[in-house]
């Protein structure tokens, strides 16, 4: 029976709408479990967490509610069972009843196992204090944790949003997503003394509509396409991005941020009215003639178009068919829906399916070029759509140079010119206006009025930039409030940031100036860049050279690796004296260790330390990397590895690791595997906390975490002794012997890396081995014999981070006593 005492002994029925549940189980296996968000502005604001399990609602009050940012951890007190209607409860519990407020719900959907392989594991996992599990809600998506805290009262718990491609890189507040007449009935329902409910409180249905406006996926820029199979080519249309919603209320249009576009496109609303299915779609929308030539400039104006032109709407990408989101769906899985789909759509003039393009990257751009299109785009097949994310698995190469641009001013007409002479342009670089030139071609006599027109309404007499910049015919300048928007074409740009010979494309109403920043090529494909990271530049030289020859990749990827993962790797670093491995001219040319640099001809803002050399007898100055910057300083020089010491330089003596280096030394790798299985094994029967990477070449590395407790002699001692017991068990393929030659086709249990000085490649480091592989922090169940070290590479962590949780998110909090495990022995 589903015990509900508790809930039902504080609730008066009478009073209150809540529901009273019911005993009975339901008996159907099958159906998803649910979960449900509710907003409850009580005597305090809350949310109410609520999953669906055991046939109740387990519910948990999340004081500041649910946040997509993995950095917050959010308390969440465990509450009585709730029956699994009130899921769909929103309403006013009266004043003078238990939790007296206004109930409305934030979120809901069904949730997933992410460990647990049933229900009855999920439950122990409750017991336990230790749920990991996925969501599949309209706002709160992906993986999710619930854990108990200990040494608290049982019912105290942290709610923990987990690093995946739906998790925010900014702080959360779920009060940002609730509408203003939710909020004002909570507090006028406070103010009143009676508790007298609002006259109108709003449906879920209508916030839904808010919350699932979707946000589409956007494309990187690069200056040369990407080639392989897993890459497939569209023709990049010169339109507006539209997303398409039909849905039982009919067919809504919405610009790229969100703009209500139906009244523009009246035609596409009724062509896609006859669509049966509630879909959301994504597409290009296009005026086109006959020989499929664009009209850029007529798009702003919407419909009724010159008869001579034709509405197309190119969809490329399906998001949601019927009740079921499809953005997990791999790429080439929705083409297919999509494709179903349109056998169901009559035949249309304007809606029409994206046409994939066959051929190598080279063959699509000799077409393109042919036929003189704006550019390709180019989509991983294997991709899932992020919604609002600019990602590198979708890619655009651009045949003709443009920019989006936000209109600034413009200048006095001269001569026959009328209405103006040039637009004064800018875009948003770190917050601030930038100025980039003017544009006095490109217009027509319409245009010229039209844009004249539009523009005067935003006349405000001020000049909008903060730099002291010298602007073209600057006393000319009627200047305006900075919110239009345009785009214009450009030969290239100067040294001093201006747009060279631009031209006028057309004004772009569907998207807002704040949004507007230089596009830039992916920096993995320039030969040269400055950037600038804080207040700190750093200056990147050939990133066209090729470092890895066999796979053709170059040092700008090397370095956009690095810059992409730097918020995992330099935790392992912070305050670590560096040892760089140096290979200026690719891993197929000798490299070099160095570990002294000349601190005169650094950049002031690079941290050096001296360290005293027992050895010399000397300083030596090493670099300190404790942030991007100086990261991707490190990578400019070559230096593909970062070799770490174990130890800080405010205590070199105590290192926070100890490692174990399992070395093959040319032995079987599926033994080595047993090797390191055993190695956990005695781990875990001396209860110490142990975590395991591939070193990214043949062996491993295994990490226990000191927290600078002992010094480098008990480390030793400590890995040496764990060494031993292995070997004890593996006598005829490992060894406890430094030189080689003696160990020849033996596994070295190296622990004589517990030393003052001694490094070892750090967590997430690219190595200089043959498919540019990662030292790759893994979980103990991923050492199966189909464990391959070349799978974790330079082209697939970025992926794993993001889609798979962090193998090593425990170690900081797991720091082994060492006395305390030498007692039991």
């Amino acid at each position: 029976m589903v015990k509900l005492e508790d809930y039902k002994k504080k609730r008066n029925f009478r009073q209150t709408q809540e529901p009273k549940g019911s005993n009975k189980r339901n008996s159907d296996r099958t159906r998803k479990l649910r979960f449900v968000v509710q907003r409850h502005h009580a005597s305090r604001l809350h949310y109410d967490f609520r999953l669906e399990l055991d046939g109740v609602l387990k519910s948990w009050a999340v004081p500041k509610g649910p946040s997509l940012y993995p950095k917050d951890k959010r308390l969440a007190m465990q509450v009585e069972d709730h029956p699994i209607d009130y899921a769909s409860f929103e309403g006013i519990i009266p004043k003078g009843n238990y939790g007296a407020g206004v109930v409305t719900i934030f979120d809901s959907g069904y949730y997933e196992f992410t460990e647990a392989k049933n229900t009855k594991e999920f439950l122990q996992d409750l017991e336990k204090g230790s749920l990991k599990f996925k969501l599949h809600g309209h706002i709160l998506r992906g993986e999710f944790a619930l854990v108990r805290i200990k040494g608290q009262e049982d019912n105290a718990w942290l709610l923990i949003k987990h690093k995946d491609r739906y998790a925010w890189e900014e702080p959360y507040n779920s009060e940002d997503n609730v509408q203003q007449e939710i909020k004002q009935a909570g507090v006028d329902f406070k103010k009143d003394k009676k508790g007298r409910a609002p006259k109108k409180l709003p449906k879920a249905s209508q916030k839904e509509e808010t919350e699932e406006l979707p946000k589409p996926m956007l494309a990187k820029l690069t200056e040369h396409l990407p080639e392989g199979a897993e890459w497939r080519y569209e023709k990049k249309y010169d339109g507006f991005r539209i997303l398409a919603i039909r849905d039982k209320e009919g067919v809504q249009l919405y610009s790229r941020n969100g703009k209500d576009m139906n009244a523009l496109f009246p035609s596409l609303v009724e062509e896609l009215s006859s669509v049966d299915k509630y879909v959301w779609l994504d597409g290009e929308l296009v005026i086109e003639d006959k020989r499929g030539k664009t009209h850029f400039q007529l798009i702003a104006s919407g419909e009724p178009i010159p008869s001579n032109l034709t509405l197309r709407y190119y969809v490329f990408d399906i998001l949601r068919l019927e009740n079921e989101y499809v953005t997990d769906y791999a790429l080439k899985e929705r083409e297919e829906l999509l494709a179903l789909l349109f056998r169901r759509i009559k035949k249309s003039k304007i809606v029409q399916l994206t046409q994939i393009l066959p051929g190598t990257a080279q063959q699509v751009k000799v077409k393109a070029e042919e036929q003189q299109w704006e550019g390709i785009i180019a989509k991983d097949v294997n991709s899932t759509y992020l919604q609002g994310k600019r990602s590198g698995f979708w890619t655009k190469f651009k045949l003709r140079n443009t920019q989006e641009a936000i209109i600034c001013g413009y200048t006095s007409p001269q001569g026959s010119r009328s209405f103006f002479g040039a637009l004064v342009l800018g875009y948003y670089r770190d917050g601030e206006l930038v100025y980039i030139g003017n544009c006095g071609t490109g217009f027509n006599t319409k245009s010229l009025k039209d844009i004249y027109t539009t523009m005067h309404k935003h006349e405000n007499g001020y000049k909008p930039f903060k730099e002291e910049v010298t602007i073209a015919k600057e006393k000319e300048v009627t200047w305006l409030r900075p919110l239009m928007v345009c785009e214009v074409y450009y030969s290239e740009w100067t040294t001093d940031g201006r747009l060279r010979h631009p031209v006028f494309k057309g004004l772009r109403q569907d998207k807002d100036a704040e949004e507007i920043e230089k596009e830039s090529p992916m920096k993995n494909e320039k030969n040269e860049d400055l950037i600038t990271i804080g207040r700190k530049k750093v200056q990147l030289t050939n990133l066209n050279k090729v470092y890895w020859p066999k796979e053709r990749y170059i040092k700008g990827q090397m370095i956009a690796y690095y810059e992409q993962m730097s918020d995992y790797i330099l935790p392992f670093i912070k305050n670590k004296p560096i040892s760089m491995h140096r290979f200026p001219n690719g891993i197929a040319a000798e490299g070099f260790f160095q570990k002294d640099v000349d601190t005169d001809n650094i950049p002031s803002w690079i941290k050096t330390v001296p360290i005293h050399s027992e050895s010399t007898g000397k300083e030596t100055d090493y670099i300190v990397c404790n942030d991007k910057a100086t990261l991707l300083y490190i990578a400019n020089l070559g230096s593909i590895e970062v070799n770490p010491w174990l130890s800080t330089y405010q205590k070199p003596e105590y290192p926070d690791f100890a490692v174990l280096d399992l070395d093959p030394n040319g032995a079987d790798f599926q033994e080595l595997i047993r090797v390191a299985t055993t190695a956990y094994e005695t781990f875990e029967e001396l209860k110490v906390p142990a975590f395991l990477k591939t070193s990214g070449a043949t062996g491993f590395h295994i990490y226990v975490y000191l927290k600078k407790k002992y010094t480098y002699d008990v480390a030793r001692d400590f890995i040496e002794l764990i060494a031993q017991m292995v070997q004890e068990r593996h006598p005829d393929t490992t060894s406890l012997v430094r030189d080689p030659k003696k160990r020849k086709g033996m596994i070295y249990l190296d622990f004589l890396q517990n030393r003052r000085g001694q490094t070892i490649a750090a967590p997430y480091s690219l190595r200089p081995k043959e498919g540019a592989t990662v030292s790759a922090p893994l979980r103990w169940d991923e050492l199966t014999p189909k464990l391959r070290i070349a799978d974790y590479n330079i082209k697939t962590m970025l992926k794993r981070v993001n889609e798979v949780d962090d193998p090593w998110v425990s170690l900081w909090d797991r720091a082994v006593n060492i006395k305390q495990v030498l007692a039991k022995l």
